[in-house]
């Protein structure tokens, strides 16, 4: 266990090695140097929404991926393999409409859009691929192949 606190949004996450994903080692950093390149208000608002978060297990059966999409209806998420093995979750969330006599106090709901690619491994079936989308959770499932275990065939040792 880590004695270091996390200045990177306090989550840990497990490297995954089939992620295509790109490490910033600056974003969410709380402190702003003069290095770090300015962010515009646009960015801002969206980088909350725009790094979706995901979650991938993999079972004896199948890989799973689920995905915290609140507010989204499944017509505004898009699933997608690519032939090379990638998995391709994407979607947008509009920014509400302002009215001309509306004062707002608040505004911290993100909107915008995101995009996450994942490398599938070679077990995976990617004909058989099943998405569903219930209480704002996107759940993946990419089944696997089954892998056959080689017989063994015993050999009598003569003398």
């Amino acid at each position: 266990m880590s004695l270091i606190p996390s200045f990177f949004g306090g989550r840990r996450s497990i490297f995954d090695p089939f992620s295509m994903d790109m490490w910033d080692p600056f974003n969410e950093f709380p402190l702003s140097t003069s290095l770090s390149v300015p962010r515009s208000q646009f960015s801002n608002e969206t980088a909350a929404f725009a790094n979706a978060r995901i979650d991938w297990k993999e079972t004896p059966e199948a890989h799973i991926f689920k995905a915290d999409l609140a507010g989204l209806k499944k017509e505004e998420v898009k699933v997608e393999v690519e032939e090379c093995r990638v998995l391709q979750i994407s979607g947008e969330r509009n920014r509400e409409n302002e009215e001309k006599n509306d004062h707002w106090h608040r505004m911290e709901r993100s909107s915008g859009k995101f995009l996450r690619r994942f490398r599938l491994p070679e077990n995976a079936k990617i004909d058989h691929v099943k998405a569903a989308m219930e209480n704002g959770v996107l759940t993946v499932t990419v089944p696997k192949e089954q892998i056959k275990k080689p017989e063994v065939k015993a050999i009598e040792i003569s003398s």
